[in-house]
C-alpha cells in the first residue's frame, strides 16, 4: 500500500461499529461519521460456511472441467478445482497428475470452504487448509511466510523478524493487516492459539464421519471483529448485554486495548433506527443513488457483471462544461467506492463516467477513485480509463451482498425489474 493510500485511511473520518441482534438475523454496520459504508448480515437459518472445514465425499469428477464435485452435507455439492487439490509430493513424478487420477467418486476428502454458495452455484472449496486468527493465518504443511502488502515496508520488516522466531515447524504463516503494531508476545500468543486449534482439527478429522464438519468458524460478530476491528474504530456499540460480554471476553484475550470501546445501547426503536442505518440500507437497495451536488449514479446488476452509470443530473456547475463534468466525476468516484463496500459488489464491474476531454482530468478521477478504494478491505483491481470513458475493475466476491440478502426475485417480472404488459 502506498503512503498516500495509508494517509487516506489514517486521515479518514472515525469509524464506529454497530451490532444489532434480531429474532431473524444479526446485522453489523460500519459507520464513518454517520455514513454507512459496510454491512454484514447473517440469518438465523442461513449462515456463512466460509472458513469451515468438512470431511467431504467426492460425488463425481469432470476431467473436461478439471473439477470435482464434493458433498459436504449442505444439500448442494461444492466444487473443487484442480488447482486447489493437494497432491502428495511423494507420489509426484515430474508432472502434476490430472484430477481424475487423484480423486475418485466415493473418496473422503478434507476440504475448506472459500466462497459461499450463490444462486445456482455451489460452494467453492480448497484442500489448502488454513485457520485464521486475530493477527495471523496458520497454513498447516506449508513453509511460506507472507505479510500483508497493505502494511508499510518498515512494519513488514519488523513483523518478519518476529515471525521467523515464532513460526512453528511444519507450518506456514500469513500476517494480517491487523498485526500492525502487535508485540512479539501478542503474535506468539496468536500463533499458539492457532496451533492448538489445528491439533483439535487433526484429532476430529480422524474421528468424524464423512459429511460432518471438522472445524467451524466463530459466529458473524466475533468473526467480523476479528477481521476488521482495530485502532481506527472509536467504539463498538452492541444492543445485547450478553453478546457484549462475549465480545469483551474475546477482545480481552486478543486485543485488551480495545475492550473499553465496547458499550451497550438499547434504544426502544432499535439500534439501527437510532443511527439511521435502516434508511441508508433501503437507499442502498435502490438503483438510483443521488450525489450531494445533484448528479446521480445508476447501479444495475446483470447476470455477468455490475454496471454503474454516472450522470450530471441537476448539477450544472459554475464555470465551464469540462469543470462541471470533472467535479461531478470526482464526487461520483468517492460515492462509487462507498457503494462497492456497502453493497459488497463482487465480480466484474464496469463504470461509465461522464466523458472528459482533458487527459489530466481523467487521470485525476482515476486517482481519486483508487484513493477512495484504499479504505476497502476487499481486494480489487482497477484498469485505466478506456477511450470510451469506461473504467473496468474486478472486486473479490466471497459472500452474497446487500441485494441478495434483502431482496427476492419478483414473481411478476422474473427479475427483469418491470412487469411485462399484454403483448396481444
Amino acid at each position: 500500500m502506498s503512503e498516500e493510500a495509508r494517509r487516506t485511511i489514517a486521515e479518514g473520518p472515525p469509524r464506529r461499529m454497530l451490532v444489532e441482534t434480531g429474532t431473524k438475523r444479526t446485522q453489523i454496520a460500519v459507520l464513518e461519521e454517520r455514513d454507512l459504508v459496510e454491512h454484514y448480515v447473517t440469518d438465523r437459518d442461513d449462515t456463512s460456511y466460509v472458513g469451515n472445514i468438512y470431511k467431504g465425499r467426492v460425488q463425481n469428477v469432470l476431467p473436461g472441467m478439471e473439477a470435482a464435485f464434493i458433498d459436504i452435507g449442505k444439500g448442494r455439492n461444492g466444487v473443487l478445482y484442480a488447482g486447489e487439490v493437494n497432491y502428495d509430493e511423494a507420489d509426484l513424478d515430474g508432472e502434476v497428475p490430472r484430477i481424475e487420477q487423484t480423486l475418485k467418486p466415493g473418496q473422503p476428502v478434507l476440504v475448506q470452504v472459500t466462497k459461499d454458495p450463490m444462486g445456482s452455484k455451489g460452494a467453492r472449496l480448497t484442500q489448502s487448509l488454513s485457520i485464521a486468527g486475530r493477527f495471523c493465518v496458520l497454513a498447516p504443511g506449508e513453509g511460506m511466510l507472507g505479510i500483508s502488502r497493505k502494511l508499510p515496508d518498515d512494519e513488514r520488516e519488523r513483523l518478519r523478524g518476529i515471525l521467523e522466531s515464532v513460526r512453528p515447524e511444519g507450518f506456514g504463516l500469513i500476517v494480517r493487516t491487523a498485526a500492525e503494531g502487535a508485540t512479539h508476545e501478542q503474535l506468539e500468543a496468536d500463533v499458539t492459539r492457532l496451533v492448538e486449534k489445528w491439533r483439535i482439527v487433526q484429532d476430529r478429522a480422524d474421528k468424524v464421519k464423512p459429511l460432518e464438519p471438522v472445524y467451524e468458524e466463530p459466529g458473524l460478530v466475533i468473526r467480523v471483529i476479528r477481521d476488521i476491528f482495530g485502532p481506527e474504530y472509536t467504539e463498538l456499540v452492541v444492543d445485547d448485554r450478553e453478546l457484549a460480554e462475549q465480545v469483551r471476553t474475546y477482545l480481552a484475550d486478543v486485543s485488551p486495548e480495545h475492550v473499553d470501546k465496547v458499550r451497550v445501547e438499547e434504544p426502544d426503536d432499535g439500534l439501527f433506527e437510532a443511527y439511521q442505518v435502516t434508511t441508508q440500507i433501503r437507499r442502498a437497495l435502490e438503483k438510483k443513488v443521488w450525489l450531494k451536488s445533484g448528479g446521480y449514479l445508476i447501479i444495475e446488476k446483470t447476470e455477468a457483471m455490475w454496471v454503474i452509470d454516472v450522470n450530471t443530473g441537476k448539477f450544472v456547475g459554475k464555470s465551464n462544461l469540462e469543470e462541471t463534468v470533472l467535479r461531478n466525476n470526482l464526487e461520483a468516484a468517492e460515492e462509487i467506492a462507498r457503494q462497492l463496500r456497502l453493497r459488497d459488489m463482487g465480480g466484474i464491474i464496469v463504470i461509465d463516467f461522464v466523458d472528459m476531454l482533458v487527459p489530466a482530468n481523467r487521470d485525476e478521477v482515476l486517482k481519486r477513485f483508487k484513493r477512495a478504494l484504499a479504505r476497502d478491505k476487499t481486494k480489487s483491481r482497477v484498469m485505466e480509463i478506456s477511450k470510451l470513458g469506461l473504467v473496468q475493475m474486478t472486486r473479490k466476491n466471497v459472500s452474497q451482498g446487500l441485494t441478495e440478502s434483502f431482496t427476492v426475485e419478483c414473481d411478476c417480472c422474473d427479475g427483469r425489474g418491470a412487469q411485462i404488459v399484454d403483448l396481444g
